[in-house]
């Protein structure tokens, strides 16, 4: 059953989807957190693909790091992947999270890792 806080983030969701879109040229870079992982994908939204994706499940494995740290090893790793894809600048998606704690971190991470958005 859906919680109330699950039924605000969904209304923020729908709202920020409104705004933003990516394009091959400039992907939308969008952010999932399960209660174990964090995810970040950069997505094409005219073609419906995901062009690159990392998550934390892929860096737990070899460090064992705080969430947080975990969270900007994953935005430098996608940034880093990004990178290799030929991909400069993206659109932040943080799909109806609060900007703060892993999320932050993700996006400061991509930032390091050499995206522009």
């Amino acid at each position: 059953m859906a919680t109330k806080k699950d039924l605000r983030r969904l209304r923020i969701k729908r709202g920020i989807r409104k705004k933003i879109s990516g394009t091959a040229e400039r992907p939308r870079l969008s952010v999932y957190k399960s209660n174990t992982a964090i995810y970040a994908q950069l997505i094409d939204d005219q073609t419906g693909r995901t062009l690159v994706a990392s998550d934390s499940r892929e860096i737990n494995a070899e460090s064992k790091a705080s969430n947080v740290t975990l969270a900007a090893e994953v935005g430098k790793k996608v940034a880093e992947k990004a990178t290799a894809a030929g991909i400069s600048t993206v659109i932040f998606d943080r799909n109806g999270y609060l900007y703060h704690g892993k999320v932050k971190a993700l996006a400061e991470g991509a930032r390091e890792g050499g995206l522009k958005f």
